[in-house]
C-alpha cells in the first residue's frame, strides 16, 4: 500500500524529557551554525505529558545547560526540596528513622525539585515549538522504517478507524503516515515496544546484563493544609515488602497543599500471589503515611514501569540511521531514584551527535559514533559508573546488608568501590511457583486511605477507542490457563496495576482469560513480567491510554 510520507532530517519517537530535550538541542544547535534542521516529534498521548508519570523529585542539571535561563522562561520548578526523612518500615505500625549520617549520598536532595514531569514536558514542548519543532500528539509510531540496508528511516504511523478484525471502518478509516528522517531517535520511555524491536533485530544488548524493572504507582492528593510542609522529601524502605519482594515509596510535598504518593514495587519480586497496586493500598495506612493523608483527598491515580539495570544493563545505543534515548536506552540512576536529568542528558548528547553530522555532510544514516563516544567523555556516564552496583546489591544482599554495601560504596568510594556487581536473571525468572508460596490475603479497602482497582483506572482518565484491535498481543492464546494458571496462578490478574487481566469462571465452569485492554494505562508491567513472555504490548491508537493532567 502507498502511505503518504513527509520528511524530515529527524524523527523523534516520544515527547518525554529525553525526546524534547533532544529536539531542542538540534534546534540550538543549528541556530549556532546558522543552518536549518528540520525536526518531527511523534507522541502517541493525546496532549504532551498525558503519559507521563513520575515521582518527582528532579534534578536540575541538564535543564541548566539546556536552558541556562530556565527560570527566566517559566519552568514549573516552583517547590525546592526543604528536607528529607528517610524511615525503615518495620511492619504495619512500627518505623525507624534512620539518621542523616547513614542515608547514602545518592539519596540526598539539596537543591533539586519536587515537580510534576507532565508539566515540565509541557513547558519543553513550548520551547520546542518556539524553536521551529513540529509535534504531533495523538499519533502512534507503529513499526520502524528499514531500508534494504538494514538502516533505520524513520517510522511509521499506526491507522486509525480499523475495528477488532483489522478491517478498515467505513467512513473512519485514516492510514498511517511515513515520517522519513535522515536520523530517527527513539525516546518511547521504559519499554519502548519499538525500541524493544530494534534491541533484538540489531542485537543490541549482546554485551549488557539483563535490564531490570520496577512498576511504580503513584497518587497526588489534595491535603489538610495543617499537615502540609512543602518541600518535604519522605522515603521508605521496608514494609509492606521484603528482600524476597523488593521496593520503596515516596511521599512528597508539592505547593498548593499537594502531596504526591506513591510505591515503588521491584519486578524481581518472587511471590506470585503479589499485588502491587494492593501493596500500595496498605501501605497509606501506615501511620508514617497516613499521618499526611488522613482527611484528604485521592485526586489522580497511575502507574508506569521504570528501567532500573543502569550502566551494567545498557543496550548498544547506536544502530544504523538511529539511536535509543532515555529510557528507552535505560539510562535512570536507580541511585538516586531519578531518571529526567540523565534521560535530558541522553537526549542533548544524541542530538548533538546528530547534529555535527547534519551540519557537516547534511546526509546521515550512518553509525552514530559521536553520541557513543559524547556519553562516555559525559556526567551521565560518570554518574552511572558511580551507581551501577546500587540495584544489584539489592537484589544479591537485600535491603539491609545491600544498604550497607551501598554506603560503603557511595560514602566512603564516591560510587568508584572496585568492585562491579552484576545481576544476570531477568525479572520474568524470578516468580516462584504458586506451590511453594504463601497465598497473601490483602485487605478490603476503606474508601478513605485505599481503594479498588476500577475507582484508580477511572482517577487517571484512561480511554481507548474499544473497537480497535487489542493491543495486548498474546504469542499463544492458549498459554494463560494452560500453563501461567496452573503454575503460578496466573499473576497477570495481579500485577496489572488497572484491572486488564481476569480469569473468568464461566457459567458452565470452564475458566476463561479475559483481556479489559480499554483499562490499560501503558505501565508495560504485563510485558516485562509474564512468566512465559507471551504477552507483547504494542502502541494502540494515538490518543488511547491515560490522560494524566499533572503527574
Amino acid at each position: 500500500m502507498e502511505r503518504e510520507f513527509m520528511e524530515f532530517d529527524v524523527v523523534i519517537v516520544g515527547a518525554g524529557p529525553s525526546g524534547l530535550s533532544a529536539a531542542c538541542r538540534l534546534k540550538q544547535k543549528a541556530a549556532e551554525a546558522g543552518k536549518e534542521i528540520s525536526v518531527c516529534v511523534v507522541e502517541k498521548g493525546s496532549e504532551v505529558g498525558a503519559h507521563i508519570l513520575s515521582g518527582a523529585v528532579f534534578e536540575p542539571r541538564a535543564l541548566n545547560e539546556l536552558f541556562p535561563n530556565w527560570k527566566e522562561l517559566g519552568a514549573p520548578l516552583n517547590t525546592e526540596v526543604k528536607r528529607d526523612d528517610i524511615y525503615l518500615l518495620k511492619s504495619a505500625d512500627k518505623a525507624a528513622k534512620v539518621p542523616n549520617f547513614f542515608v547514602p549520598k545518592t539519596m540526598h536532595n539539596e537543591g533539586n525539585y519536587i515537580i510534576s514531569l507532565g508539566n515540565l514536558c509541557r513547558w519543553l514542548a513550548q520551547q520546542a515549538e518556539a524553536l521551529g519543532v513540529e509535534i504531533y500528539p495523538g499519533f502512534a509510531a507503529q513499526e520502524a522504517l528499514i531500508d534494504e540496508n538494514g538502516v533505520v528511516r524513520g517510522i511509521i504511523t499506526g491507522d486509525l478507524g480499523v475495528d477488532r478484525e483489522g478491517h478498515p471502518k467505513e467512513g473512519y478509516y485514516t492510514p498511517g503516515m511515513e515520517l522519513r528522517g535522515k536520523y530517527t531517535l527513539f525516546a518511547e520511555g521504559c519499554r519502548g515496544h519499538i525500541g524493544k524491536q530494534l534491541i533484538k533485530k540489531f542485537n543490541l544488548d549482546s554485551e549488557a546484563d539483563a535490564q531490570h524493572y520496577g512498576i511504580g504507582i503513584k497518587e497526588i492528593w489534595d491535603i489538610d493544609p495543617a499537615k502540609h510542609e512543602q518541600g518535604l522529601v519522605v522515603h521508605t524502605a521496608g514494609w509492606p515488602l521484603s528482600d524476597e519482594n523488593p521496593g520503596g515509596s515516596f511521599l512528597y510535598h508539592l505547593e498548593n497543599n499537594q502531596v504526591v504518593v506513591g510505591l515503588i514495587v521491584d519486578l524481581s519480586y518472587s511471590n506470585p500471589f503479589l499485588s502491587p497496586f494492593d501493596e500500595f493500598q496498605r501501605y497509606k495506612h501506615h501511620p508514617v503515611i497516613a499521618q499526611y493523608l488522613e482527611g484528604g483527598k485521592r485526586v489522580a491515580y497511575g502507574a508506569r514501569a521504570i528501567c532500573k539495570g543502569g550502566l551494567n544493563s545498557l543496550p548498544k545505543m547506536v544502530f544504523p540511521g538511529g539511536a535509543l534515548i532515555g529510557c528507552d536506552l535505560g539510562t535512570l540512576n536507580f541511585a538516586k531514584i531519578k531518571g529526567s536529568h540523565t534521560a535530558m542528558k541522553s537526549g542533548m548528547l544524541a542530538a548533538e551527535a546528530v547534529a555535527e553530522v547534519l551540519l557537516a555532510d547534511g546526509q546521515g544514516g550512518d553509525l552514530l559514533n559521536g553520541y557513543v563516544d559524547g556519553f562516555k567523555a559525559s556526567w551521565l556516564y560518570d554518574e552511572l559508573f558511580r551507581s551501577r552496583n546500587f540495584g544489584a546489591a539489592i537484589h544479591k544482599f537485600g535491603a539491609i546488608a545491600g544498604g550497607a554495601f551501598n554506603f560503603i560504596d557511595q560514602n566512603i568510594f564516591g560510587g568508584k568501590i572496585p568492585v562491579t556487581l552484576h545481576d544476570n536473571k531477568p525479572d520474568y525468572a524470578c516468580l516462584k511457583p504458586a506451590a511453594e508460596c504463601q497465598r497473601i490475603e490483602y485487605p478490603k479497602p476503606d474508601g478513605k486511605l485505599s481503594f479498588d482497582k476500577l475507582s484508580s483506572v477511572f482517577l487517571s482518565n484512561t480511554n481507548h477507542e474499544e473497537e480497535q484491535p487489542c493491543h495486548l498481543k498474546l504469542t499463544d492464546a492458549s498459554i494463560p490457563l494452560s500453563v501461567n494458571l496452573p503454575k503460578f496462578d496466573e499473576p497477570a490478574q495481579r500485577y496489572c496495576p488497572a484491572g486488564v487481566y481476569e480469569v473468568v469462571t464461566q457459567e458452565d465452569g470452564e475458566k476463561r482469560f479475559q483481556i479489559n485492554a480499554q483499562n490499560c494505562v501503558h505501565c508495560k508491567t504485563c510485558d516485562i513480567k509474564d512468566p512465559s513472555q507471551n504477552i507483547t504490548w504494542v502502541a494502540p491508537e494515538g490518543t488511547g491510554g491515560p490522560n494524566y493532567p499533572n503527574m
